[in-house]
């Protein structure tokens, strides 16, 4: 395989985690949610805790075709790194701007969030992917990880508390407290699910993806690549596993076995998906799944804005209580229909940019 073609595995990934995204943020009611589509409360992982890391996993992969080709292709060091600073920059304000509509209550204003920590993941993976080869690269994602455990279960909490993992004492909600204040998931308003510390290991989480388009971008055996992560990804899993005994999987605290757990399963689960896309050829039901793609951060932006102004003006209660809930017997299916039907709005609005070839790209 010419190692700088586009892989269309890719894509569908990336589309499959972003009509994900959309459906687990958007049920017709939270009261009425199945339980694979909810967050763990705490320690453990759902289904659902495998999507943003999924997300991560595919900002690195792409890291190392899209850079890459830059840097064989001529394009300085200098003048990459100012465009990963722009992007950065760009999908950081954007994030800023979704907490912030419809209401911007800028004294309360929610400054970490999901494209923040993209943001923020993308700036510091690809400016390492700059400056660090293969094997560098895995001994800084380890020691992310190895760093940040160490943190979080050795060093005593300022204000009298010992080292723990509890959501509102542990050593990442008081910094957040300490340099963000109010502006914090006002859900908690003392810690916040994308906070600054678990950023790190949210980096080694990218890391994985960039060596993953490391080795596709081999002169290897397509099947020797599939077999390669498979096995990868399965060793990373009960690495992850085992680890959780004593550092327990998290999405919110994003701990360092939650890594391993879904940087092994998302490896996995893309292993066969570039089997069946890339190698074997099959494009049945990828197409839904490339039109999200290509237009990733868009849809997922402008979905979070739908559900927002759906909100603020009442729609979203009317169509919950004058459709969805009087269609199904069952307030779950209900909601689930609900979540269905705004993925299938968006992929409508994403299919006619792609169908007049708009990608909007930052």
């Amino acid at each position: 395989m010419d190692t700088k073609t586009r892989l269309v595995s890719l894509d569908v990934y990336r589309g499959m985690t972003i009509a994900a995204m959309i459906l687990v943020n958007n049920p017709g009611s939270w009261g009425a949610v199945y339980a694979p589509l909810q967050h763990a409360d705490w320690h453990g992982a759902t289904p659902t805790d495998w999507v943003f890391p999924f997300f991560l996993f595919i900002v690195g992969a792409a890291i190392t075709f899209a850079i890459g080709s830059s840097r064989e292709a001529g394009v300085s060091r200098a003048l990459l790194v100012r465009k990963i600073l722009r992007r950065s920059l760009i999908i950081f304000a954007i994030g800023l701007f979704l907490s912030a509509y419809p209401c911007f209550d800028l004294s309360n204003l929610r400054i970490p969030g999901v494209l923040q920590r993209i943001a923020l993941v993308y700036g510091a993976a690809a400016l390492l992917f700059l400056w660090l080869n293969p094997r560098q690269l895995l001994l800084a994602g380890i020691a992310c990880l190895l760093a940040y455990w160490g943190l979080m279960t050795l060093v005593p909490v300022p204000g009298g508390y010992a080292p723990n993992l509890d959501p509102s004492t542990n050593l990442g909600a008081w910094l957040d407290r300490s340099l963000l204040g109010t502006h914090l998931w006002s859900k908690s308003k003392t810690w916040d699910p994308d906070g600054l510390l678990s950023t790190v290991p949210a980096i080694a989480t990218c890391i994985s993806g960039i060596l993953a388009g490391a080795w596709l971008r081999t002169d290897k055996d397509q099947y020797e690549k599939v077999a390669g992560m498979m096995v990868v990804g399965a060793v990373l899993l009960v690495l992850g596993l085992v680890w959780d005994t004593v550092f327990p999987i998290n999405k919110q605290l994003w701990t360092s076995s939650y890594v391993l757990y879904t940087s092994g399963i998302g490896l996995l689960l893309f292993a066969v998906v570039y089997w069946w896309v890339d190698i074997k050829g099959h494009k049945w039901g990828t197409v839904p799944f490339i039109v999200f793609g290509m237009n990733a951060i868009a849809v997922f932006t402008l979905s979070g804005l739908l559900a927002r102004t759906f909100n603020v003006t009442g729609l979203q209660k009317w169509l919950w209580q004058s459709v969805f809930e009087p269609a199904f017997a069952s307030p779950f299916n209900a909601s689930l229909a609900h979540a269905v039907t705004h993925v299938l709005l968006l992929l409508g609005i994403a299919w006619i940019l792609y169908a007049h070839r708009i990608f909007i790209k930052v």
